[in-house]
């Protein structure tokens, strides 16, 4: 079966998340999703909410802007959440709406090395390693956590071009596509990670999640999600159809676990 999530959008308050959250696990959800969009909910902190409010369900972080947080801190981060709540962690990380970036002063200007790098250090320092690097971006001396995941999460990336697409294939173990992704473009973008993951010598797993927004066509939206995981996603996080569009937190959960997740 499909592994299925569902998106908790951040235009909606953090006080609703609780109760999606709890409906999310209670309808057989495989994943609840959130996003650290600027200048919203913080990733890590619905995360922490949303872990606690549930028993069963994955929670990911679709994605952290990688410009916004020192790679130490998310390291620190992502492992106590890891430690606390072992094995239910999705974190994902990304480069950021440039926009937004800029808007904060920390817009890179070469987006790309900054997530090489960014990636490189999250995965080592979860790994429980000892870094030191001295990137363009990234400058880490001596750095191990004190608390290392037992079992490192897999660190997810977003990505939208091909160059982007390719990078996460050698550095994340995992990529994120956006709703606009057609069939075609999960199909395109599997064959670039799978590439370019033997180009980089990396034999193990690699997870290619994909976002989809609903039509509120039960059928309609379990075909489109059959569509993506015959084009090679791993999950398909279902999200409302309308980014800014109001809606029912709770009730959406519920639309997604009992009326698509059946279909599937």
């Amino acid at each position: 079966m499909t592994t299925l999530g569902a998106v908790f959008p951040p235009s909606l308050p953090p006080e609703a998340l609780v109760p999606a959250a709890r409906v999310a696990d209670e309808a057989g959800i495989d994943e609840l999703w959130l996003w650290e969009d600027c200048f919203r909910e913080s990733g890590i902190a619905t995360a922490a909410i949303a872990l606690t409010a549930t028993s069963r369900i994955r929670v990911g972080i679709g994605v952290m802007p990688t410009p916004l947080r020192n790679v130490a801190l998310t390291a620190m981060e992502v492992a106590t959440l890891e430690r606390a709540f072992p094995g239910r962690f999705l974190p994902g990380i990304g480069h950021g709406v440039q926009e937004w970036m800029e808007q904060v002063g920390n817009r890179a200007s070469s987006p790309l090395t900054l997530l090489r790098e960014y990636a490189t250090a999250l995965r080592a320092l979860l790994a429980g390693e000892r870094v030191t690097t001295q990137g363009r971006y990234v400058q880490l001396r001596d750095v191990a956590l004190d608390w290392p995941p037992l079992t490192a999460p897999p660190v997810l990336s977003a990505a939208t071009g091909p160059r982007t697409v390719r990078l996460t294939g050698e550095v994340a173990d995992g990529t994120i596509l956006t709703a606009e992704s057609a069939a075609d473009d999960v199909r395109a973008a599997r064959a670039v990670v799978d590439e370019a993951r033997v180009t980089s010598g990396r034999a193990d797993g690699h997870l290619v999640v994909v976002n989809l927004a609903t039509t509120d066509d039960p059928q309609r939206d379990a075909d489109a999600v059959h569509a993506m995981a015959e084009a090679g996603a791993d999950t398909v996080v279902l999200q409302p159809g309308a980014y800014d569009a109001p809606v029912d937190g709770a009730a959406f959960m519920t639309y997604v676990g009992t009326q698509v997740r059946p279909l599937l």
